[in-house]
């Protein structure tokens, strides 16, 4: 009986040791989705997980003249649940432009357009009249033949819209210049725990797609250059023999080479001499594709090892106008970016085959493209263009729900532009641009929203509390997480976290499961502190006697800290405090000093963990 007590009481903590996620609050529809075995406790894809995808075949034209984008395109979309669906989601992002879609500013006349126009829908050969006058972002067709699990239908649609003269995230550059972007309709995403997405989307809330495969070919009046998603297909068919060549060799060399310079894109000699040229391209497995064009932008190129062990390169591009300094270094820039991100943080060889610099307005990440605006700074534009290429990983190899947890990517490439940061400009410059720009106009922040737990749905947050918690309070729990498992622990742990979820839809308790089972630690208690509390950054010395340092934690993040000694001789200690610290107790701390010699002065600095009252973080001996 006693044997059997002590097996029953080992198989007991075992279970509760392992038994993660229980630990931390899911909401309803989470909850079922793990008991249906979609998603495992031990942080991998459940035995019954599964996605919907879909195969794009788009032919589309951009008329520079009429502004007007248009396209024909062919979906094949596969039903890969156990749930027949009747009805048809179809998200068109750039309806945002009609005057009657939400959004969470105001917005000039010059950004407002009509919208979507379809003048062709049919689904499996059937034809559909659907009028898009009345959609917004997303609109829901009702389909005349149930889509059965495990099956596949076939859409066609024929579709044009007008590019905004005020150019946002996408649309008009310049006279000349457009950037294209969420420009075709696609099937909204159907996943295991909220099924069919519809939510709007707004001018702050970014985006939730799936992994499809794409073939598309763009149509642009001949001397314009079009850079896009993908792979080009056919640079002999649309470029002059000398141009095609100097573009292929960017492929496999180091130097950065001038594709087009000004005076070659003036004289109307680098690009085939057609009336209309028909640029193809091709990316497979990807939530997005993008492009941009235009007949002056200056053309580089050149590219970059990202995977040694199998030596395979990056294509790196940049287009941008003449007088836009700040992308000169685009690419050399780019190198070293996708050079860091393969091989130090994350340490994931770069997923894709290019990454192209675009001059635009929007400083925003797409899959393969940024669109960056010229700030007439190159040290923060670098800064910004390293943070867009770090979102290659957060959200487009990870498959994230921006719209709904903008943490979960935004936090990361915060992570990635302080920790590229350190290797470009010192870590001194570093922590001051990151304290500055990403941690101090959120603990000064005054709003009511400052301290909302940061697993709040991003779409239910206004403005500071979807900032703060999106950005720095996110980005500061990842670096608190590494300085407590050390770097070792904390690449290991993450790599199994993308390795459970590259190319899938991952939700937050994904993300905390594979951490805990990858370190071989519950750390439930720190991912609670960090992610379900209204807590803060502060601390405070509470008390100081003999050899032991009382430290009382305020505002409630389990944060690491530095404990600065100043001797009566004025030598001087530091002593580094991991948020292990806290695990025990998440108000106080008790820090036994091994000193030796007559203390003079104790104060605490979080450094990058900025205090909301650093005046109580020194204490002086009397």
């Amino acid at each position: 009986m006693k044997k059997t007590l002590q097996l029953a009481l080992v198989a007991f903590l075992f279970l509760a040791q392992n038994n993660f996620a229980q630990e931390l609050y899911m909401p309803r529809n989470i909850k079922e989705v793990y008991a249906k075995g979609t998603r495992s406790m031990d942080g991998k894809p459940g035995k019954n997980y599964w996605q919907n995808r879909g195969t794009y075949n788009m032919e589309i034209a951009v008329d520079p003249k009429t502004k007007i984008v248009s396209g024909t395109e062919t979906i094949v979309y596969e039903n890969n649940s156990n749930d027949t669906l009747r009805n048809l989601p179809i998200r068109f992002v750039n309806n945002l432009h009609k005057p009657s879609s939400p959004r969470g500013g105001s917005v000039s006349d010059d950004f407002l357009s009509d919208g979507l126009t379809i003048t062709s829908l049919k689904i499996e050969g059937e034809v559909y009249k659907e009028d898009a006058k009345n959609w917004g972002t997303v609109g829901v067709v009702k389909m005349k033949k149930a889509l059965l699990p495990h099956s596949k239908i076939t859409i066609n649609i024929d579709w044009n819209y007008p590019l905004s003269k005020e150019s946002g995230r996408e649309g008009q550059i310049d006279e000349t210049t457009f950037f294209v972007a969420y420009s075709y309709p696609r099937v909204t995403v159907f996943d295991d725990y909220n099924k069919w997405d519809r939510l709007p989307h707004t001018d702050r809330q970014e985006f939730y797609n799936d992994f499809n495969d794409y073939t598309f070919s763009v149509k642009a009046p001949k001397n314009y250059v079009v850079y896009a998603t993908g792979d080009l297909l056919n640079p002999d068919d649309v470029l002059q023999p000398e141009f095609a060549a100097r573009l292929k060799k960017s492929y496999t060399t180091d130097e950065v080479l001038h594709i087009a310079n000004e005076q070659e894109m003036k004289s109307g000699i680098v690009t085939k001499q057609n009336d209309f040229i028909i640029w193809k391209f091709e990316a497979k497995n990807i939530s997005d594709v993008c492009f941009g064009l235009s007949d002056h932008y200056l053309w580089d190129a050149s590219s970059v090892l990202v995977d040694k062990k199998i030596n395979r390169r990056a294509s790196v591009q940049a287009a941008y106008d003449v007088k836009g300094t700040d992308f000169v270094a685009s690419v050399k820039n780019n190198q070293y970016a996708l050079d860091y991100f393969s091989n130090k943080w994350p340490g994931v060889p770069y997923p894709f085959s290019k990454m192209t610099a675009f001059q635009g307005f929007a400083d925003m990440e797409y899959p393969m493209m940024c669109n960056d605006s010229q700030m007439g700074d190159p040290v923060f534009a670098q800064l910004v263009q390293d943070h867009e290429v770090a979102h290659t990983y957060f959200p487009f190899y990870m498959g994230i729900n921006e719209t709904r947890y903008a943490f979960m990517d935004e936090g990361w490439a915060t992570t990635f532009e302080y920790l590229i940061g350190i290797e470009e400009h010192g870590k001194e410059a570093a922590d001051k641009f990151y304290k500055n720009f990403r941690v101090q106009q959120y603990i000064k922040d005054s709003s009511t929203e400052e301290d909302q737990p940061i697993i709040s749905m991003s779409s239910q947050l206004s403005g500071p509390g979807y900032g703060n918690n999106s950005y720095g309070k996110a980005s500061l729990s990842y670096l608190a997480l590494k300085d407590m498992l050390g770097d070792d622990l904390f690449k290991k742990s993450l790599h199994a976290y993308m390795d459970n979820w590259n190319g899938k839809h991952p939700i937050p308790w994904d993300y905390f499961n594979s951490m805990n089972t990858a370190s071989g630690k519950n750390l439930n208690w720190f991912f609670n502190n960090w992610f379900f509390t209204n807590n803060y950054l502060d601390i405070a010395i509470k008390d100081v006697s003999k050899n032991t340092v009382v430290v009382e934690n305020v505002g409630g993040f389990a944060i690491p800290f530095d404990i600065n000694l100043v001797y009566a001789d004025d030598s001087k200690e530091t002593i580094h405090q991991t948020p292990l610290v806290w695990e025990g107790n998440q108000k106080l701390a008790r820090i036994q000093l091994k000193n030796k010699k007559q203390i003079k002065q104790i104060a605490l600095d979080g450094g990058i963990f900025m205090d909301a009252t650093p005046e109580n973080n020194i204490w002086l001996a009397k």
